[in-house]
């Protein structure tokens, strides 16, 4: 089976059994088409070759995860922890170019926190120092042109397997997108793209859950509603599948592949009346 078909699978589980967390699929309807997909040209780093654009977009996704710390990190006047983190890569590769598999290989967390304009000290800077890092010893002696020559499930297959960060079992949300991402930036075309599950985070979830697609039971949303940090485990593996296996039925409702409803639930979750309302943290290195 492939990644998106495990991912599908799991999930399809993971929901048929779930206390805390179920699915209302007569409110799907609420949910409305988007714009096409695109990452924005300022805030990434898109206009270089394509070697340069498809490392800068391979060195993002390695860190795109953290989403549980982003209360706590500096962010850019008006900007999401996300696009800090996006933006400050891109100007960095602006002025710099791409650091070669051998600087990625020294980074450390004093390094990382200079080029984001955070604390050294805080701790997802010393976590993106050591994502960093297994991204150089994985491209060394690899271009990175020889990824994108094959499928979109097996470019995730392939992080996953070198890369722990990226093994997100169940989901492999990194992995998934870092295709996705790839084929977005123009620098990658992958026959199966479609083929992609959404990109189970913590905002798609919210974004859902606002609309009442999701249903949490009360301890659990007191619990997020409290913005208390929500460990690992049974709770918020449930939000995420159901999640995915949501969108499954809805994507399939409104006839568009997974990988863009997610996109557009991504991009709806960035308007104030979402942003306005606790959604659920936890400090993974996987979202």
């Amino acid at each position: 089976m492939t990644i998106p078909e495990r991912v599908r699978e799991h999930c399809a589980a993971v929901a048929a059994s779930a206390r805390h967390v179920s699915i209302d699929f007569d409110a799907a309807g609420r949910i409305e088409p988007g714009a096409e997909p695109v990452l924005d040209a300022e805030r990434h780093y898109l206009e270089a070759s394509r070697e340069d654009v498809a490392m800068y977009i391979l060195t993002l996704d390695t860190i795109n995860f953290g989403s549980g710390w982003f209360p706590t990190l500096r962010k850019r006047p008006g900007m999401s922890g996300y696009y800090t983190v996006a933006w400050s890569l891109a100007q960095r590769f602006r002025e710099l170019g791409p650091w070669t598999p051998a600087d990625l290989g020294r980074l450390d967390a004093a390094d990382v926190a200079d080029v984001l304009g955070q604390d050294p000290r805080h701790e997802l800077m010393a976590l993106y120092a050591d994502a960093l890092q297994a991204l150089g010893h994985f491209l060394a002696g690899r271009s990175v042109l020889d990824l994108l020559a094959g499928s979109a499930a097996a470019l995730a297959e392939t992080l996953a397997d070198a890369m722990p960060f990226f093994d997100d079992v169940g989901f492999w949300k990194r992995a998934q997108i870092t295709a996705n991402d790839l084929a977005l930036a123009g620098v990658a075309e992958f026959e199966d793209l479609d083929e992609l599950t959404i990109f189970a985070d913590n905002l798609v979830p919210h974004v859902l859950r606002v609309d009442g697609v999701l249903r949490y039971d009360a301890p659990l949303a007191d619990h997020i509603d409290r913005g208390d940090l929500l460990p690992p485990g049974t709770e918020e593996t449930e939000i995420r599948a159901c999640a995915v296996h949501a969108c499954v039925q809805i994507a399939a409702e409104l006839g568009v592949p997974e990988r863009t409803l997610d996109t557009w639930l991504w991009d709806r979750g960035q308007e104030p009346r979402y942003k306005a309302l606790p959604r659920h943290r936890t400090r993974t290195v996987y979202y």
